[in-house]
């Protein structure tokens, strides 16, 4: 099997794993997102942490070695703006249909290619532009921002988390220019979302049935899957070759909230979902520089 094939294979898996993720948040039952987004980093934090310890035996981690210098202030950043995404990302699958919610996430790609292109100097092809106005337009007809959509908040919530994610990917970016291992980096991301989520968590706790507990353990599971997958599929491939492979989360989520949560979006978004798809798509043709910038 070729890299690229395992690196499909995996970001696939990916994709999968968060789609289940997004399902199993609101079957999780009527919990406050904080509960709910802390023990999804739980869980994640103690995969990671086990991850970790397993690849530490094989092969001592660079971070943990005396005298390695540790990328704190990215690590800080990554892990501040990817907890905003998870509580926004969280609020708007409990208020949404989960593919509208998904599809809102999915608008991270092209935040990163605008926090890339201001912070990271990476350059930005007139190809980016047209995808992002496609993803604008496609967030539009999702959204539908009139008068009559009076429960604006949650699709807000959405966007915010899209952005926050794409700012967060950017420094996924630089940590890895900085050779920071990835499972330290989950591992301190799941750990200060942990951390940060507490004051709330316990202000506003509400009692677990085990379905509830099961639901959101399979959240935390699901979510880790996600992360382990798409770092391997980065590693056997380029990003410009397999990122447009991601998108089928939003495929995956709309199938199982459709069969499992019987949610029907309405035509608007579903065209809503192809642009963004297009717009996905265009990017990717663009950075395998088969169009001209």
């Amino acid at each position: 099997m070729s890299n690229y094939t395992k690196g499909v294979l995996s970001i696939l898996m990916s994709a999968f794993g968060f789609a289940l993720m997004n399902l199993f948040i609101p079957l999780s039952g009527a919990l406050p997102t904080i509960q709910k987004s802390f023990f999804r980093n739980l869980v994640a934090l103690f995969i990671a942490l086990i991850v970790l310890w397993r690849t530490n035996r094989k092969k001592p981690v660079r971070e943990f070695q005396e005298g390695e210098s540790i990328a704190w202030k990215w690590l800080f950043v990554r892990s501040i703006f990817g907890t905003i995404g998870i509580w926004c990302n969280f609020y708007a699958i409990d208020h949404l249909f989960i593919s509208d919610a998904s599809v809102l996430n999915k608008i991270s790609p092209f935040a990163t290619l605008v926090f890339s292109y201001l912070f990271l100097k990476e350059p930005m092809k007139r190809g980016h532009l047209v995808a992002l106005f496609f993803a604008f337009v496609g967030v539009l007809l999702v959204v539908k921002p009139t008068l009559a959509n009076t429960d604006f908040f949650p699709y807000f919530m959405g966007i915010i988390g899209g952005i926050s994610s794409g700012a967060a990917y950017t420094t996924i970016r630089k940590l890895n220019k900085e050779n920071v291992t990835p499972a330290v980096t989950i591992a301190f991301f799941s750990l200060f979302s942990c951390v940060a989520s507490l004051p709330q968590l316990i202000l506003s706790f509400e009692p677990m049935s085990l379905r509830s507990m099961m639901m959101l353990a399979l959240v935390g599971g699901m979510a880790a899957i996600g992360q382990f997958g798409i770092t391997m599929a980065y590693k056997f491939a380029p990003a410009s070759q397999i990122s447009v492979f991601d998108y089928t989360m939003i495929i995956f989520t709309g199938m199982l909230g459709f069969i499992f949560l019987h949610q029907v979006p309405d035509y608007y978004s579903i065209i809503g979902y192809a642009i963004i798809i297009f717009a996905g798509w265009l990017s990717f043709k663009v950075n395998q520089q088969k169009l001209p910038s």
